[in-house]
């Protein structure tokens, strides 16, 4: 753990020049410490760079400013690449909930903590994010400035291509089920930097893009099957494991997440049982079925009233609540205070309170 930057039971206590207090957003269901897992695994971080080839920190600079060419203001920069897209934060951020969908995200500058569950992941500027399937989790910017801001490359992956490429010879072994989270932090190499850093390259020769950009993206994916983290991958996209079926679950419920959850309706679309379902749900998520709906409602109508200036009522049914009251106390709960002052801090904050 980070000196300067507790992890407490209740509270998560940051401090930037703002000054926020960050209230922890899982009340209903936290026990115990949180785990913290750092890319390095090192017991000092200040030599974390230490004994790594000059190729790879080269080629992250390369990158970084490849990025930071395309991304000139604070913010997310869509970009011409199906899925990719290009973060550039300019200050430390209280803690935010958000999802992450299948996706690769690179760190090339700054640091980030992303906690799923009780695990704490530490991202730096040698890090890179795997997210095998769809997962709520609180995020915050650590470090980021003017002079030295967070950079990083998001690509959604594409998971018929993933098992496309897994019917290829050398990808045809036995495997067991992975029981492990939906996420994972690895150290990058400069066999996943290049093919990032080509991709980026389509980004100033637009008339390649259609061609090239899915091959270029079929070496990223490659890349991070051959690697230690491409068992989490794989699981999740090998058909008939059980990680894949959990993962149809949690697709069944991101589009049906306003409906009334009947377990035994979710168990069947994953054509499990429901103790096995519910099991192998947290493994993933680390929540129940019915947490993961109510964070899913949670985080829509706020996006339902930061966007269309919905009312929180209006909001609250639009997403599956009965109960405005109800509504009210759970928004409370997860996000620090009632809706629409909530809704009014984000606006004040701008986009940059906002941590992708």
């Amino acid at each position: 753990m980070e000196a300067g930057i507790p992890i407490l039971p209740i509270y998560c206590l940051f401090l930037s020049r703002r000054k926020v207090l960050c209230t922890w957003m899982f009340g209903w269901r936290y026990s115990g410490l949180l785990k913290e897992e750092s890319v390095a695994q090192a017991p000092n971080q200040r030599i974390r760079n230490r004994g790594q080839s000059v190729q790879v920190v080269e080629m992250r600079r390369e990158l970084a400013s490849k990025i930071a060419a395309h991304v000139p203001r604070p913010g997310a920069q869509a970009t011409p690449i199906p899925g990719l897209t290009l973060y550039r934060r300019t200050e430390p951020s209280p803690c935010y909930p958000a999802t992450y969908e299948p996706s690769l995200t690179v760190f090339v500058q700054g640091r980030k903590r992303i906690t799923l569950g009780g695990t704490t992941y530490l991202c730096d500027d040698s890090s890179f994010l795997l997210s095998s399937v769809d997962v709520p989790v609180v995020s915050q910017i650590v470090a980021a400035s003017e002079n030295v801001p967070l950079l990083s490359l998001h690509l959604k992956l594409d998971m018929p291509l993933v098992r496309e490429i897994l019917t290829q010879q050398e990808f045809q072994r036995p495997e067991g089920s992975s029981h492990n989270r939906g996420i994972a932090v690895g150290t990058t190499t400069v066999e996943l930097l290049k093919p990032c850093s080509r991709l980026l390259d389509l980004l100033d020769a637009p008339q390649d893009i259609p061609f090239l950009s899915n091959l270029i993206q079929r070496e990223i994916v490659y890349r991070l099957l051959r690697g230690p983290q491409g068992d989490r991958l794989r699981a999740i996209a090998t058909l008939g494991d059980q990680s894949q079926k959990t993962a149809k679950a949690i697709a069944w419920l991101r589009a049906n997440y306003a409906k009334p959850l009947r377990l035994e309706e979710l168990a069947e679309v994953a054509r499990m049982g429901m103790s096995t379902l519910h099991h192998h749900f947290r493994g993933l998520t680390a929540m129940s079925p019915l947490q993961y709906q109510k964070q899913l409602r949670l985080q829509t109508a706020r996006e339902r009233m930061l966007i269309e200036g919905l009312d929180a009522a209006s909001a609250a049914f639009e997403v599956g609540y009965e109960s405005a009251s109800q509504f009210n106390r759970e928004y409370k709960r997860f996000f620090g205070q009632p809706p629409m002052r909530d809704v009014k801090a984000r606006r004040l904050a701008g986009p940059e309170a906002v941590s992708d």
